[in-house]
């Protein structure tokens, strides 16, 4: 029997560091969760029930992001529950947050991957996931002065 293994991060850049992990899924029984906007329904075809999609929000309007985060926990709880993974890789940000603090909650092993896109600073999210990840890897190795616990991985990208 496989692993059960989640994959999760936000949509766009992150997403897609996400997927470059493709070669990985079918070594687990692996799902994916994104979050849903019009760049991406298409995985949905490609991924089918190993897909599950979370709210879209963003800060420019705060009001109404609110509401979404909240909603955004709540289906986090809900396919946390549905999946129980024995692991949950990511690659961030705000989506992957709450499940990631579920996950370690519950007894889940946490894969953080920090994103390719900062060499010198530390991402919001990875200050999170950073005191509770069992592995903290990072692309660029400026990235271990701000992460001495970290691994170096080099870029996710072939």
């Amino acid at each position: 029997m496989k692993k059960k293994v989640m994959f999760i991060s936000s949509t766009g850049g992150h997403l897609n560091e996400l997927l470059q992990l493709s070669p990985l899924f079918e070594k687990y029984d692996y799902y994916i969760i994104t979050e849903k906007d019009k760049t991406n329904e298409n995985l949905k075809e490609k991924y089918k029930e190993k897909i599950y999609f979370l709210p879209y929000g963003t800060r420019a309007k705060l009001v109404k992001y609110i509401f979404t985060y909240i909603y955004l926990c709540i289906k986090t709880i809900y396919l946390y529950f549905k999946i129980r993974p024995k692991a949950i890789v990511t690659t961030g940000t705000h989506t992957a947050g709450p499940m990631c603090v579920l996950g370690k909650i519950l007894g889940s092993k946490i894969i953080y991957i920090e994103t390719f896109a900062n060499t010198n600073k530390k991402t919001a999210t990875g200050r999170l996931i950073y005191p509770i990840a069992d592995l903290f890897i990072v692309q660029w190795e400026e990235m271990l002065k701000l992460y001495p616990k970290a691994i170096y991985g080099g870029s996710i990208f072939s």
